[in-house]
């Protein structure tokens, strides 16, 4: 599985994807993440596990807990792989205009 894929298929579940957004406003411990959730404090570490394997989140030691936030790289890589889409759509949209300009009228 390449990278990118790894991290849409993190983001894919909804619990997942409501944690990864808490942490776009900074970062937080895991008993913050969990407030709010319908889940429980272990089923949020296991989702951050999910996240930091897929490269998306990074954690350090804050005494007894672990603060988690976004990993600037995986967001970049992550969005490198995007980007690979819309530059092929926006290539090939410009070869087809430029096909059309190209034919009689």
């Amino acid at each position: 599985m390449t990278y990118g894929a790894e991290a849409l298929t993190a983001l894919a579940d909804p619990t997942r994807r409501a944690i990864f957004e808490r942490l776009a406003d900074g970062p937080r411990a895991v008993g913050e993440l969990a407030a709010g959730l319908p889940v429980s404090r272990p089923a949020v570490s296991q989702h951050l596990r999910v996240l930091k394997g897929a490269g998306l989140v990074s954690d350090r030691a804050d005494g007894t807990r672990r603060i988690y936030q976004l990993d600037p790289d995986g967001l970049g890589a992550l969005r490198a792989y995007l980007d690979q889409f819309w530059n092929q759509s926006l290539a090939a949209y410009k070869e087809a205009v430029e096909r059309t300009d190209k034919e009689p009228q």
